[in-house]
C-alpha cells in the first residue's frame, strides 16, 4: 500500500473485533492500549457492551447483527487492517456474521482469542455458539489463544496436565487451524509453560508463575500483541515470544487497582517491531 507522505512507512493497522469492558482492563479497551504499546494503529469493531469491574460481570448487552456487520464493512472501506484479532463474541449469530465478514471483506492474519468465560467466571459466549467458533472460526484463523479451559471445550476433551492440554492443541490442528497456542496460566506448578503448535513445529516458553490476583484482561492482551506483530510482518513465533514477554511484565507491574481480578500495566515498553508491511 503506498503512503501519501514520502519518505515515511505505513503505520500498521491492528483491527479488535470485540465486548467492551467498562472496567478497562479487558475487551476492547486492552487490545486498544496493546495496540498503541506496539505501535500499530488500532480499530474496532464492538460486538457486545459489559458492565463490569474487577469483581465481576454485572451485565451483558450484545450489538446488534446489523451494527457489527456495518462496523466491520466501514473498516474495509477505509482502515483495512494487516492484522485482526476475535474477542468476545457473546451469540452465535455473531460468531457466524464475524466469521462471513471477516472472509467476505479478506481481513488477514486472524487471532482467535475464543473467550468463553471471564475471569470472574461470567459467562462472555453463549453454550449455542461453541461449535459455531469451532467450525466457522478455527478454519478462518491463523493463529488460536485458547486456555485450557477453552481448549478442552473446542477439543471435547477434559485437560488436567500439561500433556493434556499439549493433545487438546493437536486435535485443534487436526480441525483446521494452522497454529494453536496453548496457554498453560491455569495449570497449576511453579512455571507457566505456553506451548506454541505451527504445522510439524513446536516452540516452548517457560516463565515463573506470579503469584497475583491482577490478571484480569491476560488473554485479550496477549492476544492483541500477538495481532500487532503480525500487522508488523513478524514471523509468528517472533510475534508470540514478543507477546508473552509484554503480558509477563505487565502482569509483574500491574497497577493495583480494583478489590478483584485486577487490570495489567498496559504502560510497560513493548518490544519495537522490526519489519513494516508492505
Amino acid at each position: 500500500m503506498s503512503d501519501p507522505r514520502p519518505g515515511n512507512p505505513r503505520t500498521p493497522i491492528a483491527l479488535t473485533i470485540a465486548g467492551s469492558d467498562s472496567g478497562g482492563g479487558a475487551g476492547i479497551q486492552a487490545d486498544l492500549k496493546t495496540f498503541h504499546a506496539f505501535q500499530t494503529f488500532g480499530t474496532s469493531v464492538v460486538t457486545a457492551i459489559t458492565a463490569q469491574n474487577t469483581l465481576g460481570v454485572r451485565d451483558v448487552h450484545p450489538i446488534p447483527a446489523r451494527t457489527v456487520r456495518s462496523q466491520m464493512e466501514a473498516l474495509a472501506a477505509d482502515l483495512p487492517p494487516d492484522a485482526c484479532k476475535t474477542g468476545m463474541l457473546a451469540t452465535r449469530e455473531l460468531v457466524l456474521l464475524v466469521a462471513e465478514g471477516i472472509e467476505e471483506l479478506g481481513f488477514p492474519h486472524l487471532v482467535l482469542d475464543p473467550v468463553m468465560v471471564s475471569s470472574s467466571g461470567a459467562r462472555l459466549l453463549d453454550e449455542s455458539a461453541e461449535e459455531a467458533v469451532r467450525n466457522e472460526l478455527l478454519p478462518r484463523a491463523r493463529i488460536v489463544t485458547p486456555n485450557t479451559h477453552e481448549a478442552g471445550i473446542l477439543a471435547g476433551m477434559a485437560i488436567g496436565s500439561a500433556e493434556d492440554a499439549e493433545r487438546a492443541a493437536h486435535a485443534l490442528l487436526e480441525r483446521g487451524v494452522p497454529a494453536v497456542l496453548m496457554k498453560g496460566g491455569h495449570l497449576s506448578g511453579p512455571e507457566v509453560i505456553n506451548i506454541l503448535l505451527e504445522g510439524d513445529e513446536r516452540y516452548e516458553w517457560r516463565t515463573p508463575r506470579l503469584e497475583t490476583r491482577h490478571t484480569h484482561g491476560t488473554g485479550c492482551t496477549l492476544s492483541a500483541a500477538i495481532a500487532a506483530g503480525l500487522a508488523y510482518g513478524r514471523e509468528l513465533p517472533a510475534a508470540v515470544e514478543e507477546a508473552l514477554d509484554f503480558v509477563h511484565r505487565a502482569i509483574r507491574a500491574a497497577p493495583g487497582l480494583g478489590a478483584g481480578h485486577g487490570p495489567l500495566n498496559h504502560l510497560v515498553p513493548a518490544a519495537s517491531p522490526a519489519a513494516t508491511p508492505s
